[in-house]
């Protein structure tokens, strides 16, 4: 890819329909067996990355369990720094290397919060965070890959400026529905199917009801 080195690969579960989570932010929708296949992705990356949405509403670790192998750093997108103080990834920030991606617009008093814990800080972009410059800087970091575990919202701008290479989606056995459930991808959307990037299956993996689908960028 151009501009950067670190491969990009976004992971999900959805809905048939095409969620990620319902009204009410319900997201259960692994079966044990995707999950242990998730963790075993999680601990051969050299970084997981999610947004300040994600940790705020789900309060997640992003460590590797259900099998062996080391954990990824922990890179989060947080344009203004309000990731909580008790979030579990800033508690246990002492044992598990961690980035927060902040842009200049981060109030003092959030940086100072910040400086506390025992991470990293990385500022890019001006109003909010420029992907394009924190994937740079993740790449003289010697970060060569990178698991996108966002919410719709982090998951569009991945696939807006195409700043992906692989693409996996657990399909689960369910239906959502709703204009208020959370898709896969928010934002604007594209305008013409001819916009959007072009995929090819590289895999298809069938896990009791649920399949994972593997796509490559082209």
């Amino acid at each position: 890819m151009e501009n950067y080195s670190p491969r990009v690969i976004l992971s999900t579960a959805i809905s048939i329909d095409g969620k990620i989570a319902t009204k009410t932010n319900d997201s259960k929708l692994s079966s044990k067996d995707d999950i242990q296949r998730l963790h075993k992705l999680r601990s051969k990356v050299d970084a997981i990355l999610v947004g300040k949405n994600t940790v705020s509403r789900d309060d997640p670790l992003l460590t590797v369990r259900y099998t062996k192998g080391k954990n990824p750093i922990r890179i989060i997108l947080d344009s203004k720094g309000t990731i909580p103080k008790k979030s579990k990834i800033l508690q246990s920030s002492d044992k598990i290397p961690t980035i927060i991606a902040v842009s200049k617009k981060t109030p003092k008093k959030n940086l100072e919060k910040l400086q506390k814990f025992p991470i990293e800080i990385i500022t890019v972009g001006k109003d909010t965070v420029n992907l394009k410059l924190l994937l740079k800087k993740l790449s003289k970091k010697k970060i060569k890959t990178v698991l996108v575990e966002g919410g719709g919202t982090v998951n569009w701008e991945f696939v807006k400026q195409g700043l992906f290479d692989e693409m996996i989606i657990t399909v689960s056995p369910f239906l959502i529905g709703g204009k208020d459930a959370v898709p896969y991808l928010n934002g604007t959307g594209f305008s013409k199917i001819s916009n959007s990037p072009n995929l090819r299956l590289k895999s298809v993996k069938r896990l009791k009801n649920h399949l994972v689908l593997h796509y490559e960028k082209l």
